[in-house]
C-alpha cells in the first residue's frame, strides 16, 4: 500500500467528498431536486469506482483507504439529515442509521485506545452502502415526480430497507472485530505481565 496522495482514485474521492455540499445546497436551499437526484446519483454511483481504479492502476493508498468510507459516510449523512429535514423519510429511519454510527464511533474510540485504525472494510458494509446511495436517488425522485412515486418508493423503500438490515449487521461485524482485538491486545498484555 503507498503513501501517495496524488492518484487517480483519491481525486474521485475527493471530487465525491465535494458533492455532499454541493447536494445540500442544491437540496435544502435552491429546492433544485432534479439537479440534486443527479449529484446523489453520481455520488452514489462512483463509489466503486475510486476502489476498482485503485486496485487496477496499483494506486491503493492509506489516504485512498480513508477517504473513500468517509465520502460514504458523509453522502449517506447528510442525504439523510437533509431527507428528514424536508419530511422524504422518517426521522426513525435516520434514527436507526445514526444509532449503528455511533455504535460505530464508539467502537473505532475503543480501538485507538489499543492503538489500532479503523477495521478493514468489509462487503457487506460496502454493499450496504451502495444499497443505501443506490436508494436515497430513488427516494428523491419519488418524492418530487408524483408520476414516478408509485413505483420509484416501492424500489427506494426496498433498497433503504435492505441497505438498513445490512448497515446494522456489518456494524455488528465491525464490533466483533474490535472486540477480538482488545481481548486479544489484553491478553498479550497479561502474558507480558507475568
Amino acid at each position: 500500500m503507498g503513501d501517495r496522495i496524488l492518484t487517480l482514485p483519491n481525486l474521485i474521492s475527493f471530487v465525491r467528498l465535494l458533492g455532499v455540499p454541493v447536494f445540500l445546497y442544491l437540496f435544502l436551499v435552491v429546492r433544485a431536486d432534479v439537479a440534486a437526484i443527479v449529484v446523489l446519483a453520481v455520488g452514489g454511483t462512483s463509489d466503486w469506482v475510486d476502489g476498482w481504479i485503485a486496485r487496477r492502476l496499483g494506486q491503493v493508498s492509506r489516504l485512498g483507504e480513508l477517504l473513500d468510507p468517509l465520502a460514504d459516510r458523509l453522502y449517506i449523512l447528510a442525504t439523510l439529515l437533509a431527507f428528514t429535514a424536508r419530511e422524504v423519510v422518517p426521522w426513525q429511519f435516520t434514527g436507526a442509521l445514526l444509532a449503528r454510527e455511533l455504535l460505530l464511533l464508539a467502537s473505532l474510540g475503543v480501538l485507538r485506545r489499543y492503538g489500532y485504525g479503523p477495521p478493514p472494510v468489509h462487503y457487506v458494509g460496502k454493499t450496504a452502502t451502495f444499497l443505501l446511495l443506490a436508494a436515497f436517488p430513488i427516494l428523491l425522485l419519488a418524492d418530487a415526480v408524483p408520476e414516478a412515486g408509485t413505483a420509484a418508493g416501492a424500489i427506494g423503500w426496498g433498497l433503504a430497507w435492505w441497505g438498513l438490515v445490512l448497515y446494522w449487521a456489518a456494524g455488528a461485524m465491525y464490533v466483533v472485530q474490535a472486540a477480538r482485538l482488545v481481548r486479544a491486545m489484553r491478553a498479550g498484555r497479561t502474558e507480558a505481565a507475568a
